[in-house]
This record gives C-alpha cells, structure tokens and sequence, in this order.
C-alpha cells in the first residue's frame, strides 16, 4: 500500500529504497502522488485473468476514451498473493473526488457505457471493493519521481492497533531518520486510510523501473540497520510489536492495456504506454 515490509527482517526494516508512488498526472505533465487517493481492487476468480480480464477492462477504456472523460487511472496486476487488478486514481480534493462522481452521473451515454461494461466484468469476479486513502506528506519521503519507466509498484499495507497511532508516527521517524542516514536516496509515499478500510491503515506505495531493484535495497538493508544502531533496532521491533496488528507487502505490474492514462505520459514513455488499447 520505503517499505515497512518489503525486507521486512522480523520486523526490522520499515521502509526501503525503491522510488515513490505517482498516481496522478498533473496539467503540467508532472506526476505526484495526489492528495486524495481512490483505489479499486478486483479480486479475480480463478483462470477469469490475463487477456480474459484485459478483454472486459479495454470496454471500461474505451467508454472513458470515447466520451474524452478528464479524469485517468492506472491499472496494475498482482504478481504476488490472490489473483487481483488494482486501480488507482488521484484527485486533488474530497471535492474533487465528488465533481467526478457527479460529472460521471451526468453523462448518461458514459454511464450506460461503464454499466454495461461492468455487467461483462462482473462475471471474471469473485469480489470488489474500494477503498479512499488521504496522502501523508508527513510520514512520506523523498516522494517526487514520475511515472515514466516505472513498471511495478510494491505495496504494504499496515494495519495499526487503535489508540496506537502514536506508536506507528514514532516507528515512521525513526525509519525516516535511518534513510536519511544510511540510505537517502530512497523514497516512498504514505497514505492513511479515510474510507472503505479498516482503520487505522496505512500504505506505503513504492514504484520500481525494475525488479532488480528488489536486490539494490536488500543490498542496502546493512546500511539502515547500520544507521538505526542496535538500540534503534531494538526500539523499532518493540514499537512494531506495540502498534502493527497486521501486515502484507505485494507485488504488482502496471498494465498500461488496462489503465487510461494521459497522452503526455504516453509521449513520455511511448514503447510503454503507446499501445495500450
């Protein structure tokens, strides 16, 4: 949802070095995560993936194409855990994020179009669900990277006992301040859930170029626990015990077949984006 799990080491690693989440292509063909956070997961039945899948979204692209729809999203696929899509897309503001859904309800040939495509996806599913997550720029880091030649994202997902909201902003500095220590080139992006979640819950969303870069931060691992110290260590495993009832790191490709993305990020990155449709 870097990474409070992904080399997680007990629970020794927090947050690791890959890149940061850009969920939203902004008017001046920059990409940051926004600040308001829509995610949909689609949980697939079993063999209903792959280009069965990709065949009833591609109506969802083409209804959002014809009617020239401003708002985008990106779609990405599990490579790790059950078999799901996942889709995301950012608004600036809670009211942006309601003008979207009233354009949308006023655009009746749109919505006959994402009805009847939803009917057809409907049938590939064992479950859907949504989800609204608000941006801490706080508990973030260095969260500034496009999404030209991104391809994977790593998501963590943390949820925290109730009460001990304390204890996880205390984890989340403590992480911080070892990065920015022993490993700053890292970079990652925080959200907390708001709706649709048990809460509190949080994301940690991290985009990759490439897998290798999986390798590059456990490379690197030594260096955070190097910059924590042994007493950081032990602080860290104490506080994540206290705070942390559960958590889950995946892995995801983006399939640009499947998502509807802006022509300046297709420019950007053409081999990638180009030939979505």
């Amino acid at each position: 949802m870097k990474r409070m799990s992904g080399l997680l080491l007990g629970l020794s690693l927090v947050f690791g070095a890959a890149g940061t989440v850009a969920a939203q292509e902004k008017s001046e063909g920059m990409h940051a995560p926004p600040p308001v956070l829509s995610i949909i997961r689609e949980y697939l039945k079993p063999g209903k993936g792959g280009s069965l899948h990709e065949a009833t979204e591609s109506a969802f692209v083409k209804a959002m194409s014809s009617a020239n729809y401003p708002t985008h999203y990106i779609a990405m696929d599990s490579m790790t855990g059950r078999s799901r899509s996942l889709f995301f897309t950012g608004y600036d503001s809670f009211s942006a994020w309601e003008k979207d859904y009233v354009n949308e309800q006023k655009n009746p040939t749109l919505s006959a179009a994402l009805d009847s495509a939803g009917i057809a996806d409907g049938e590939l599913l064992e479950s859907y669900e949504q989800s609204v997550w608000a941006y801490r720029e706080d508990q973030s880091y260095h969260q500034n990277t496009g999404l030209a030649g991104v391809r994977y994202f790593e998501i963590e997902y943390y949820r925290v006992k109730p009460g001990h909201e304390g204890e996880w902003e205390a984890i989340v500095k403590l992480v911080r301040d070892a990065y920015a220590k022993g490993v700053p080139d890292s970079h990652w992006a925080m959200y907390q859930n708001v709706y649709g979640a048990e809460s509190p819950a949080y994301l940690v969303i991290i985009p990759m170029k490439s897998a290798a870069e999986v390798d590059h931060a456990f490379l690197e691992s030594k260096n955070f626990m190097n910059a924590m110290g042994p007493d950081g260590m032990k602080k860290l495993s104490d506080l994540s015990a206290s705070a942390i009832a559960a958590s889950e790191t995946n892995f995801f490709a983006i399939n640009p077949r499947i998502s509807y993305m802006g022509d300046d990020l297709a420019k950007a990155d053409p081999e990638f984006w180009a030939p979505k449709h």
